[in-house]
């Protein structure tokens, strides 16, 4: 009996001692939130520097990448086609004789440097759209090869983009004549044949010169953070945006250029292997152009 009453107070002073500790780890808990403002906000300061600040851009990141960049790259590469499909079905390609008089245009070193900007370019949009739709090719091996194409298309194009910079600055710098084109479209809303104001290189030529060259260095720098991790958490986010908005646009002046030189002018591609271009085509497209 003794025993049993023993062990019960013994129980009590435990259950006691227990309540006591209990409710001083509560009070210093209360105090540590009351002092660093609650238990929550510790925890959302250590993630925030951890994964960065979530709604500052994480939320904007996670929406623009996970539904809205597929889409508005679906709508480019669509879209752009489909007015060019409709532009060569309405109005067509011009025609130049190339069997007539011929004008040096582009010196062989010029086409050189073009064509391995060309390919390496080409290969960079290619890919680029293969990793912004790799769900819909199934990931796996096709996109990690695409990534490293990309890396070492961007590490190709580099040097030949460098060259043309400085090989045509001065050539593509804007020019009054280059507002009255824009207006006209460079004629190619006709299918009259009309001299339009344009020297070596046209309006359209220049905007696709500085989004490749300025913007294809821009381009290199943000896919370098983002390829090696190279920064903050949200610095990545960021540049991966710039990357992708800055993305859809050479896209869309890649289509461009592509449909101009292969579709719009009838045998343009031939100048840049030979260097020569038809006299009436230069009369007539390139009419301040001084030879």
């Amino acid at each position: 009996m003794q025993r049993s009453i023993a062990s019960v107070f013994l129980l009590a002073i435990i259950l006691v001692a227990a309540g006591l500790t209990s409710s001083a780890v509560v009070q210093d808990m209360h105090a540590s939130a009351a002092a660093a403002g609650s238990v929550s906000d510790y925890f959302g300061n250590l993630m925030k520097m951890i994964t960065g600040d979530w709604l500052e851009y994480g939320e904007l990141f996670t929406i623009l990448q996970g539904q809205w960049f597929s889409k508005i790259f679906l709508l480019v590469i669509t879209a752009v086609p489909a007015v060019f499909l409709l532009h060569y079905l309405i109005i067509g390609a011009k025609h130049f004789d190339h069997d007539s008089e011929q004008i040096y245009f582009f010196s062989l070193f010029a086409r050189v440097v073009h064509f391995i900007a060309a390919v390496s370019f080409s290969l960079l949009v290619i890919t680029g759209l293969m990793i912004i739709f790799g769900s819909f090719f199934g990931g796996g091996v096709l996109i990690r090869t695409a990534r490293y194409i990309h890396l070492i298309s961007a590490m190709v194009f580099a040097l030949p983009g460098l060259l043309m910079f400085v090989m045509w600055f001065k050539e593509m710098l804007p020019q009054l004549h280059d507002i009255k084109w824009m207006f006209i479209l460079g004629g190619y809303l006709s299918k009259k044949k009309v001299p339009v104001p344009a020297a070596k290189f046209n309006a359209g030529q220049k905007m696709y010169f500085w989004f490749a060259t300025v913007g294809g260095g821009v381009m290199a720098y943000t896919g370098y953070i983002i390829w090696g991790f190279g920064a903050s958490l949200d610095t990545v986010r960021i540049f991966t945006m710039a990357h992708n908005v800055l993305g859809v646009g050479i896209v869309a002046f890649f289509l461009t250029h592509c449909y101009m030189s292969v579709f719009a002018i009838a045998g343009s591609l031939e100048s840049m292997k030979t260097g020569y271009k038809p006299k009436d085509e230069v009369d007539i497209l390139h009419s301040l152009h001084k030879y």
